[in-house]
C-alpha cells in the first residue's frame, strides 16, 4: 500500500515514537491525580512535554501549553474561550471547518466576522485582510498552511498588517513540524497544534499554546486534581482548561515525535519539498490533470482529473492500485469555492517517509485513470 494521506493523519510513525507509546502503556497512571510515585512520574513527563513544546514553538510559558485531543479542540478553546459577543474578528476563506464552524457559532451569538479573500495566485490576500482590521477588531484567525493547496501566508508580513493590539490566532494543523515557528518572534498569540501529523505523534494528541495577552475561559468543566473544594474551574493555567484525564500515551508520543523531528528537521524538510515538487512536475505533464498546488514544504498536492469526480479518482486509486489519497472538499468549503473547485479535488499528501518510486507509481496510476473512458 502507498499512503498519500498524511494531511489527514501521519501514516508512518518513527520507531522511537512507537516504543515510547508502548512503554507508557506498560507503566501508565493518571498524571496529577494521585500522590503515589507512578502518578507523580507521569505528571513529571507531561510537564516535560509542555516545556518541550513551549521551547520548540517559542512559546511564552509552560503553564500556557494546554493539551487537547486534537487541533480542532485547541482552536475551539482559543476562539470560544477568548472571543465574546459584540466583538469583531477577521479570518479568511482558506480556513478549515475547525475555524469556520466555531466562527459561525460565534456569529450566531453576536460576533461580527469578516473573511479575507484569495488573491489571483490563490494565496490569502494580506492587503485585503489588513484593510478589514478595525479599531475594535479583537483577533485575526488564520491558517499557517492550507490543507487544500499547501499555500502558506508570510506570517511576519501578516503580523505587520495587523495592529499590535489585535490578537493573532493561528491554525497550525498542517504547518507544525514542517516549517520553523517561533511564536514570540512572529507575534502569534495562540497556536493550535495537531500532534498526529507533522509532529509524528499518535492520534488523540494536540495542544494550544498561548500568550499572556490571551484570557481564555473554560469551555469544558470537570475534575483537574487541583483546588477541588472550588466548584468553579481553577483560575490558573493549564488546570483551568484541562478537565478530566489527559491522554497520557498520546502526549508521550508527541514529546517523542518532537525529539525525533528536531534531529532530522532540515533533512526531512528538504526531502519532503523535493518529493512534492517532483509530484507536481509529473502531474503537470498529464494533459487532463489540472493542478491547484505549487511545490511546498507541507507535502500537499491537490488536483483534478478533468471530467472525473474526485471521489471516483480516489476510489479507483484505492481499489485498483492500493493508494490512499483523499477526495472531496477536505472540510474547507470556502477555499474550494474561491478556487472554483466546488465539486472537490483529489489531494495527495506526502511525508518524508514516502519515496520517489511511490511518486512514480502514483503518477502512472493517475495517467491510466485519466485515459480510461
Amino acid at each position: 500500500m502507498i499512503y498519500f494521506d498524511n494531511a489527514a493523519t501521519g501514516g508512518v510513525k518513527p520507531d522511537s515514537v512507537l516504543r515510547a507509546v508502548m512503554a507508557s502503556l506498560k507503566a501508565c497512571a493518571n498524571p496529577g491525580r494521585s500522590g503515589h510515585s507512578l502518578s507523580v512520574a507521569c505528571a513529571e513527563r507531561v510537564y516535560a512535554c509542555r516545556r518541550l513544546l513551549c521551547d520548540y514553538f517559542g512559546g511564552y510559558s509552560c503553564e500556557r501549553v494546554v493539551f487537547t485531543k486534537n487541533c480542532t479542540e485547541a482552536l475551539n478553546l482559543a476562539m470560544l474561550g477568548a472571543i465574546r459577543g459584540g466583538e469583531h474578528v477577521v479570518s479568511t476563506v482558506a480556513e478549515h471547518n475547525s475555524v469556520l464552524r466555531p466562527l459561525q457559532y460565534l456569529e450566531d451569538r453576536g460576533v461580527e466576522v469578516s473573511l479575507a479573500p484569495l488573491n489571483k495566485n490563490g494565496d490569502i490576500d494580506l492587503a485585503a485582510l489588513g484593510g478589514m482590521v478595525r479599531a475594535d477588531t479583537k483577533a485575526v484567525i488564520v491558517t499557517l498552511a492550507s490543507n487544500v493547496t499547501g499555500t502558506a501566508p508570510d506570517i511576519k508580513k501578516l503580523r505587520s498588517v495587523i495592529p499590535p493590539r489585535t490578537l493573532l490566532i493561528c491554525d497550525g494543523a498542517q504547518a507544525c513540524g514542517h516549517i520553523a515557528i517561533d511564536m514570540k518572534e512572529a507575534g502569534i498569540d495562540a497556536l493550535a497544534v495537531a500532534g498526529h501529523k507533522g509532529l509524528h505523534g499518535v492520534q488523540g494528541c494536540g495542544a494550544l499554546i498561548f500568550s499572556e495577552r490571551m484570557d481564555i475561559r473554560p469551555v469544558m468543566y470537570g475534575g483537574t486534581g487541583s483546588d477541588s473544594f472550588n466548584l468553579h474551574m481553577p483560575d490558573f493555567y493549564p488546570d483551568r482548561l484541562e478537565s478530566g484525564t489527559l491522554n497520557y500515551p498520546a502526549i508521550i508520543s508527541l514529546a517523542e515525535g518532537v525529539l525525533y523531528l528536531k534531529s532530522r528537521f532540515n533533512e526531512d524538510g528538504d526531502k519532503l519539498y523535493y518529493l512534492t515538487e517532483n509530484l507536481c512536475e509529473k502531474l503537470a505533464k498529464i494533459p487532463s490533470v489540472r493542478l491547484y498546488s505549487r511545490p511546498n514544504y507541507f507535502g500537499i498536492v491537490s488536483f483534478e482529473v478533468v471530467g472525473k469526480p474526485s471521489e471516483y479518482v480516489s476510489g479507483r486509486l484505492s481499489e485498483d492500485y492500493s493508494i490512499c489519497v483523499r477526495g472531496g472538499l477536505h472540510c474547507a468549503p470556502l477555499m474550494h469555492r474561491a478556487l472554483g473547485a466546488e465539486d472537490g479535488l483529489v489531494r495527495a499528501s506526502l511525508s518524508a517517509f514516502n519515496t520517489e518510486r511511490e511518486v512514480e507509481i502514483f503518477t502512472s496510476a493517475i495517467d491510466n485513470i485519466a485515459k480510461c473512458l
